[in-house]
């Protein structure tokens, strides 16, 4: 049993659990309220709806990464172990490379980097 690996899958897991269902309901709350027919709001409600429809696509990714490193951690049903759990070090250094961009990109404040902390995670896990 590879300790690492097993904090880093329930890790990946509990990211999952909070992506699901905290940040769905945060992203949900978000919903534009569109009142008569006109253009910008329907325009407004689609890209919303296309920005939770990429929102959800992170679970899937979540949950497959927490299965294979559940399975690595507690199996040794792979004989490619160790190219596999480089690989996702990697997509979890990525992430957290993407997550920064994006804030930096968004002009935060140091406070933001601090209140949305999910880059660390992702560095941490990697």
């Amino acid at each position: 049993m590879n300790i690492l690996v097993l904090i880093v899958a329930c890790l990946t897991l509990l990211a999952f659990v909070a992506h699901l269902f905290g940040g769905t309901k945060e992203t949900a709350e978000l919903s534009p309220s569109i009142q008569g027919e006109w253009e910008e709001g329907k325009k407004l409600l689609r890209t919303w709806k296309q920005a939770m429809c990429a929102f959800q696509m992170l679970a899937v990714d979540l949950l497959l990464v927490a299965a294979v490193l559940f399975t690595v951690a507690l199996t040794d049903a792979l004989s490619f172990e160790y190219e596999l759990v480089l690989l996702l070090s990697g997509v979890f250094f990525l992430w957290g490379v993407a997550w920064l961009i994006q804030l930096l990109w968004l002009k935060s404040d140091v406070k933001t980097y601090l209140v949305l902390p999910q880059w660390l995670l992702w560095f941490g896990c990697s």
